[in-house]
């Protein structure tokens, strides 16, 4: 072997082993294999799965004559190679119908190729081409090609390998994804009451498109929920969900962290997904004016040091302030407000949906009880008119506070009025007394004890005293004493 012959495999075996693209790799070594054998033509061809020829790499010809070659080799006499297992060549080209037109384009006229075999099987061939002036050591070329097709095939394997990975990695995506869109599917959005369904019916028009949304309503109405359900019903599903707060940011670092100085931006690391950015009024004026060249030419410029920056990302905004006002005060961009409300969803605070409440508790007792393992069945009724006389300034997210303190106090499997807060218990909440006493604080777990049981016994007193350990006639002054109409448990 020459040293020529030598240096260039090193170099070439280099190259295969940097590369992790096979067509990179064949592209970069086709061109040197051609100059260190003196070939006028090389090119390495793969068979595809249904017997056509996909030429990876080619030196040599014009991009027309590629397109022929990779069209017509497969019925010339080179394409043998697949059944005879062994390097092939072909004295002259031009008498080759499917080749001649290589042979016109490049005076070429021998053309020696050798099989790429990969486990056993031939996938491919790397071939040379020479013009008829050149003078042709074929020993010296086959084992040069065979050294080439050596790497070729250690390419392939590595490729194949990687598209395994890749393949499984891609099936427990599409597993998370799934597990994803149950967990945040529709029926997520609990609540019955109109608003809520006029909320439905947004999100589920919304989410098979890829508009930008802004979701205005109140802190805690669970803005960000419904941001998730419209990510995992679209059909950026599979790619990442990136929520943002700008609350949780100084006002002076919320562009460095959305759109990166040192390193990417949280913008930029939701590429292809949807990017959720709460209190979007409180981003500063160069931030806004960034995020509007996002929604305009998916790209943005960054500021510290004049890069472009490519991002494709469906944009979801959350506020709870009165844009419009903003807008008209110079406070917020009005491009970026036009291009945010072209869809806008109202999420209706909890108190204006009164009757969400106990399905909401319900389906938060359900969880919360899970995960911390107790065994709650049911909200007795005085807690739950305790629930619906409360005011919610918290909203949704307040509400699943106050269900989890009380399924953490609750040792029964009935959650009562004296497990909730004592925020709810006040009079400036819930028209208790002002002054917890101990006499109030008794009086009040026996109102709701007396309640529960006649829920039970469906407003049957004996059957309540019975159960009580008490008398009729004591169970019933104080059923007087707390005002407590029986007639309503009854069905």
């Amino acid at each position: 072997m020459k040293n020529e012959d030598a240096m260039f495999l090193a170099e070439a075996a280099a190259v295969f082993a940097q590369e992790t693209s096979l067509r990179d790799a064949c592209s970069a070594v086709v061109p040197e294999l051609a100059n260190v054998v003196n070939a006028r033509v090389a090119f390495v061809a793969l068979r595809k799965p249904d017997g056509l020829a996909d030429i990876i790499a080619c030196e040599g010809l014009g991009a027309s004559d590629f397109r022929r070659l990779e069209a017509r080799i497969v019925k010339s006499s080179v394409w043998r190679i697949f059944a005879m297992q062994q390097p092939v060549a072909v004295d002259d080209i031009s008498k080759e119908t499917a080749l001649d037109f290589v042979s016109f384009a490049t005076g070429s006229r021998l053309l020696i190729a050798v099989p790429v075999i990969v486990d056993a099987k031939i996938r491919g061939l790397v071939a040379v081409a020479f013009e008829r002036t050149v003078r042709v050591d074929e020993s010296r070329v086959i084992i040069v090609l065979n050294a080439v097709a050596a790497m070729t095939a250690q390419a392939i394997r590595l490729s194949n390998a990687l598209e395994k990975a890749a393949s499984q990695t891609a099936n427990e995506s599409v597993h998370r994804s799934q597990r994803l869109k149950e967990r945040f599917g529709f029926s997520t959005l609990v609540g019955n009451s109109s608003q809520m369904r006029a909320v439905y019916d947004q999100v589920s028009q919304i989410a098979r498109t890829n508009s930008s949304v802004l979701l205005r309503g109140e802190a805690g109405t669970g803005k960000e929920l419904i941001a998730k359900v419209i990510h995992y019903n679209s059909l950026r599903s599979k790619r990442p969900f990136a929520p943002f707060s700008c609350a949780a940011f100084p006002q002076n670092l919320l562009a460095n962290e959305l759109f990166g100085q040192t390193r990417r931006g949280r913008i930029e690391q939701a590429d292809g997904g949807t990017f959720y950015i709460d209190e979007i009024a409180d981003l500063p004026n160069d931030a806004q004016k960034m995020l509007v060249d996002v929604l305009v030419r998916n790209e943005f410029i960054r500021a510290d040091n004049d890069e472009r920056v490519f991002t494709n990302v469906r944009l979801i905004a959350g506020t709870s302030r009165d844009l419009e006002k903003l807008v008209e005060n110079g406070e917020f961009d009005r491009e970026l407000f036009e291009k945010l409300a072209l869809f806008t969803t109202f999420v209706p605070p909890l108190r204006e949906r009164k009757s969400d409440i106990l399905l909401l508790a319900e389906y938060f007792v359900e969880r919360l009880a899970e995960k911390h393992e107790r065994s709650i069945l049911r909200i007795s009724t005085p807690a739950i008119d305790m629930l619906t006389a409360y005011h919610f300034p918290g909203n949704v997210r307040e509400l699943e506070n106050v269900v989890e303190h009380a399924v953490l106090a609750c040792e029964a499997n009935v959650i009562h009025g004296h497990h909730l807060p004592p925020t709810l218990q006040t009079a400036e909440e819930s028209g208790t007394e002002v002054r917890v006493t101990l006499e109030s604080a008794v009086a009040a777990i026996e109102r709701d004890l007396i309640q529960d049981t006649l829920k039970s016994t469906h407003g049957n007193i004996a059957r309540a005293a019975r159960l009580l350990d008490s008398t009729e006639r004591i169970l019933g002054y104080k059923i007087s004493k707390y005002n407590i109409d029986a007639r309503r448990f009854r069905r």
